[in-house]
Order: C-alpha cells, then sequence, then structure tokens
C-alpha cells in the first residue's frame, strides 16, 4: 500500500478545508455545509449526495484516530485498514466504513431530533460543534456491569476499586482524551444480591450528550458451606438414619469462624429443621441484628439390611 495520498475523496476538498485546517476548522465546515445541502432545505440548494458526502468527510475528520490514518494513508487506507505500530504482533487498525446516515450524523452534531425543520424556526444562534441553548442534551444508556462478590465479603462488608477507561473533553469543547479513572464501592454488611450501585455521569463524555451512568448490580458467588435466603443461612448437612431416629450432637460452623454445638433430641424427618437464632446475615440496616442458621438434614437410608436386623428394627418401630 502506498504512502501517497489517495485522490478518490478527498474530505478536505468536500469540506472545502486546507490540510492544515483545525478541529474548530472542521466543525466550522460541517456546519456550515451540512445547513447549505440538507434535502429539508426550505430555501432551495438541498442535495442529498452532498449531504451524505459532507457527513461522511466530517465523520472521518472530526475522530483524530481515523484523521491520522486518513491523512497518512487516504482512504484506501482507512477502508482497508492499516498495520499497526510495530510490535503489535501484526496487528491492523479496523476496517472503516461509513454508517451511511447523515441525519445521524447531523442530529449528532446539532444535538436536535427535530433536525432542519427546528434550527430555522429558532433564532437563537447556533454553536458548531455544540447544541442551541435551552435544548436538553440526550443522555447516553447506562452501561450495566455484574459486580461478583462473596458471601464473606457481604457479611463483613468491604470496598471494592474498579478501574474504568473512558473518553473526556478536553477544555476546548470539541476533541476528547482517553483517561482512566478509579471507582470506589462500599459494600456494607448485610447487603443482598440484587443491590444496584450508580456512579452518576461516569460514562464517556460528548459535546452534545449527557455522559451515561455507570451501574453495577451486586452478584453473590456461591458458598461452599452456606446459602443464602433473605438474612437467614440454609446448612445442610448428611446423617444417618440411626441418628435421625435416636438424636445426636452437631457441631455448626458459622460465617465469623466459630462452631456452635447442638443436640438435636427431635426424629429428624425430611421436612425437619433446626433453627440457632442469631448466626445468620447481618441486617444491612442494623447489622448489631442478625438472621438465623437454619438447618436441613439429608437422611442416609441403608442400601440393605440382613432379614436379622429387618427384624430388631420392627420390634423396635412396635413402641
Amino acid at each position: 500500500m502506498s504512502n501517497a495520498f489517495d485522490q478518490s475523496k478527498d474530505y478536505y476538498e468536500t469540506l472545502e478545508i486546507n490540510r492544515n485546517a483545525t478541529d474548530e476548522d472542521v466543525k466550522k465546515a460541517y456546519q456550515r455545509l451540512a445547513l447549505k445541502f440538507h434535502p429539508d432545505r426550505k430555501e432551495g440548494g438541498g442535495d442529498s449526495q452532498k449531504f451524505s458526502d459532507v457527513g461522511e468527510a466530517f465523520d472521518v475528520l472530526s475522530d483524530p484516530p481515523k484523521k491520522a490514518i486518513y491523512d497518512k494513508f487516504g482512504q484506501e487506507g482507512l477502508k482497508e485498514g492499516v498495520p499497526v505500530e510495530p510490535g503489535f504482533n501484526g496487528a491492523w487498525t479496523s476496517k472503516y466504513a461509513y454508517h451511511g446516515d447523515p441525519e445521524k450524523t447531523f442530529r449528532q452534531f446539532f444535538g436536535d431530533d427535530n433536525l432542519f425543520a427546528s434550527i430555522y424556526s429558532i433564532n437563537a444562534p447556533l454553536r458548531y460543534g455544540g447544541m442551541r441553548p435551552g435544548l436538553v442534551k440526550p443522555q447516553d444508556p447506562p452501561i450495566e456491569r455484574d459486580l461478583l462478590v462473596s458471601l464473606d465479603d457481604l457479611f463483613y462488608g468491604c470496598t471494592r476499586t474498579i478501574r474504568i477507561t473512558r473518553k473526556v473533553m478536553n477544555d476546548d469543547g470539541l476533541t476528547y482524551s482517553i483517561k482512566d479513572k478509579i471507582l470506589t464501592i462500599d459494600i456494607k454488611r448485610g447487603w443482598k444480591e440484587g443491590i444496584r450501585i450508580i456512579f452518576s455521569k461516569e460514562g464517556d463524555q460528548g459535546p452534545n450528550i449527557v455522559p451515561a451512568d455507570i451501574v453495577f448490580t451486586l452478584r453473590q458467588k456461591s458458598h461452599p458451606l452456606f446459602e443464602r435466603q433473605h438474612n437467614d443461612l440454609i446448612y445442610k448437612t448428611k446423617i444417618s438414619l440411626e441418628k435421625a431416629l435416636t438424636g445426636f450432637p452437631l457441631d455448626v460452623p458459622t460465617l465469623d469462624g466459630k462452631l456452635i454445638g447442638i443436640y438435636v433430641y427431635d426424629i429428624v424427618h425430611p421436612a425437619y429443621k433446626k433453627i440457632v437464632t442469631g448466626e445468620g446475615m447481618p441486617l444491612s440496616q442494623d447489622p448489631s441484628q442478625r438472621g438465623n442458621i437454619i438447618i436441613t438434614f439429608e437422611i442416609l437410608f441403608p442400601e440393605t439390611l440382613c432379614a436379622e436386623r429387618k427384624h430388631l428394627i420392627k420390634q423396635a418401630l412396635k413402641c
């Protein structure tokens, strides 16, 4: 591929600017020509093809990465992709194709859903690369992410830090930089799965939009000993049929590392549950209060019984 500038479509010529034009020049040129060639222009002069060409030229020259490729490799390099800098394992840039909707480009620039008609119905001056005073900027849809936490983290509480990368507008209000930011989430004791933590307007910035909210939804990892049920913890244990009928001692673990000794005197049937009060999850509204541990039992029946044992069991159960 030659580095010579591809003359098949000259975006600078389309916008009637020279190759040394600034970002501000690009914005001004697009504003003027988009209004001139818009198909809905009532005074005449509208031209759908030129309107589309102007939109494509602006889409490229207003985006620094696209503009850099176009300036060096022309339209061919932009649309076919070019090798990334050495040391990137032979990677190529993405192929560019204009989305083909010049009205979308127009709307994004002027920030007005009513497009051309409303532009000429309001006498307020236009600001290139921005919206007219009084118009409400649309907000990008929220960016949704899951936040996985352990049951222990929800029991004790913890702090999580998350690094995000986003576009931040420069002081000129036209260009942007890519910057990192650390978001801090304080996970409170007793929080439940499904809680949403919202960071308002922390998404990509743009000249005609309100940045999106970033929303993290709490998701609980599975635990080897417990299942959570609201503020209670379900603890499952296996016992023999003998223990189920005659009683037995049991050590019950807790999330804070204790072993609580209890004795089960009752006959344990399949629906039987034993409750250890006040040893479950802390209540988020009042962490000094806690739910319960609910013990459920899986009874292990013998696979076979000899005739003598069957007889003894029958005799024992007659009482």
